[in-house]
């Protein structure tokens, strides 16, 4: 007997699975938050240089406010105030004539600016002054992050592989907490950016280790609705994100809630059970069978575990190794196939991330309030799902996969040739290349989950996720649409997962699969 036939005894898709859902929803919702807030707390208000020292001199007398500003700081050519000019002495002549104040001379702000606080109270540009020459900064915090979420993929891949999905869980969770928390309470940049990369770290754990807790619970008949549920937490908390941010507009206090969903889930973690897949993979053979029973009694399967003991599991996946080899990293470039499969799946994830963030995070833009735009990108996400499981269950995965990726690189490389000024199609096709980019991240957990063997799953779903990272908000938009669209043709180089077993050995890589 295979797994799969022994889970399905079990249950493959009942209480117990559904239980295991509702508890790994607890720390996923945080995901995107923490994904996207770069988009309001690093958002950079109006602004322009501080003239109150001026005012303390009495040189601008009983002028008012408009005045001030008129005679104090050029004007840009929607008349708005220069965010970081000033003119080197008052300009009182602008207030009796219209000479240009492009031709008289400035000075670089001298006492730091005054921001507009309408729509922040806060945000990380008012906090460390990312404005003007250290603008580039404010949109540093983004890739820093990213680098953690990048090199935190990497480590949690293989010391999930190694010491067990439900304990590297709890690890991930508590690194999270503590560096999101320490991030809201940083005193400088500097540290605010090494809290963000720890914290990324932590949560790219909590993201990979939960999909593929979830793929390895599931039979294969519900391995495709268990992969598509899963995902719909991201959604749904996407759409959340712009109605906390809106409430919560300070940012210290926004980055504080959206953290606080992990302290629930540090308390649910322990009713999370460890994969009966990699316990007996790794000899563990009693634990696994108390996960089992705990599956049938839960899914009123208990009579058919009857007859099956703890140390017959040994024969339901023959490992050579028997939980005495480790594996790591190596493993996926040992023999020709794995070789194959990695240089595949780090492509295609490449293009998978590269252009969901490059959209999800360059919301402005679009002629709409950043809160709405924010919410419809996630709306978007909900008929993208259903799209997605219909296209997984149907057409399988290699097409899937390849469909959503040029789907999407198609919209965006539209997007690139609309003018700027026609704010409504672009933003119509965007949000349209919006919710094929999510379509396309739904089909390659799911996919990359199955592609790998138990014994390196978690390694290849860190290694893809890492490689995945690497180009994630580095690149302009106009190169999204060439990344998406290659790494979609090159995804049909992949194996098809559809109704086949998962595979649980580096052996049954490299031996022909059969449905």
């Amino acid at each position: 007997m295979k797994f799969e036939n022994l889970l399905a005894e079990v249950g493959g898709f009942g209480k117990y699975q559904i239980s295991i859902i509702a508890l790994l929803v607890i720390p996923r919702v945080t995901l995107p938050f923490h994904f996207l807030l770069n988009n309001f707390i690093a958002a950079i208000p109006s602004h322009h240089c501080d003239i109150s020292s001026l005012d303390a001199d009495g040189i601008l007398g009983n002028l008012s406010q408009e005045e001030r500003l008129t005679v104090s700081i050029p004007a840009q050519e929607d008349g708005s105030p220069a965010s970081c000019h000033m003119f080197s002495q008052p300009q009182f002549n602008l207030l009796t004539n219209s000479t240009s104040s492009t031709e008289l001379p400035v000075v670089e702000c001298q006492n730091g600016w005054e921001y507009d606080n309408s729509t922040f109270k806060s945000a990380l540009a008012t906090e460390f002054e990312l404005v003007c020459d250290r603008k580039g900064l404010n949109k540093a915090t983004a890739t820093i992050f990213f680098v953690g979420v990048m090199l935190g993929a990497a480590i949690f891949g293989w010391l999930s592989d190694r010491y067990g999905r439900k304990r590297m869980l709890m690890v991930s969770y508590l690194i999270a907490i503590l560096f999101g928390v320490a991030s809201a309470l940083s005193q400088s940049f500097i540290m605010f950016a090494i809290m963000r990369f720890f914290t990324g770290m932590g949560l790219t754990g909590i993201s990979i280790i939960s999909i593929v807790l979830c793929v390895e619970w599931a039979d294969i008949e519900h391995r495709t609705i268990a992969g598509v549920i899963i995902s719909f937490d991201w959604s749904l908390s996407t759409m959340i994100l712009p109605g906390i941010a809106y409430l919560v507009n300070d940012w210290r206090s926004l980055v504080i809630t959206v953290t606080a969903p992990l302290g629930l889930a540090v308390i649910t973690w322990r009713w999370i059970p460890e994969s009966a897949r990699w316990l007996i993979t790794n000899g563990r053979l009693e634990e696994a069978h108390f996960y089992l029973s705990k599956c049938a009694t839960a899914n009123n399967k208990q009579q058919n575990l009857r007859d099956i003991k703890p140390e017959t599991l040994a024969n339901i996946i023959i490992a050579e190794d028997r939980g005495d080899r480790k594996y790591s990293y190596l493993d996926l470039v040992r023999s020709s196939k794995m070789r194959k499969l990695a240089l595949l799946t780090g492509i295609t994830w490449f293009g998978v991330a590269f252009t969901y963030y490059g959209i999800s995070l360059n919301i402005s833009g679009f002629g709409l309030n950043l809160y709405l735009t924010q919410f419809i990108f996630g709306a978007i996400e909900l008929p993208s799902k259903l799209v997605a499981y219909l296209c997984l269950d149907r057409l399988g995965r290699r097409y899937s996969q390849v469909g959503t990726l040029i789907t999407t690189g198609v919209c965006i490389g539209i997007t690139v040739l609309i003018p700027r000024d026609l704010w409504l199609p672009r933003t119509v096709i965007s949000v349209l290349g919006k919710g094929f980019s999510e379509a396309s991240f739904t089909c390659v957990f799911l996919y990359t989950t199955e592609l790998y063997p138990t014994v390196l799953r978690q390694n290849g779903l860190g290694y893809s996720s890492f490689v995945g990272r690497v180009g994630v908000s580095l690149a302009p938009l106009v190169l999204f649409c060439t990344v998406a669209i290659s790494a979609g043709l090159l995804a049909l180089l992949l194996s098809e997962t559809h109704n086949v077993r998962l595979p649980e050995t580096i052996e049954d890589i490299e031996k022909t699969r059969k449905k």
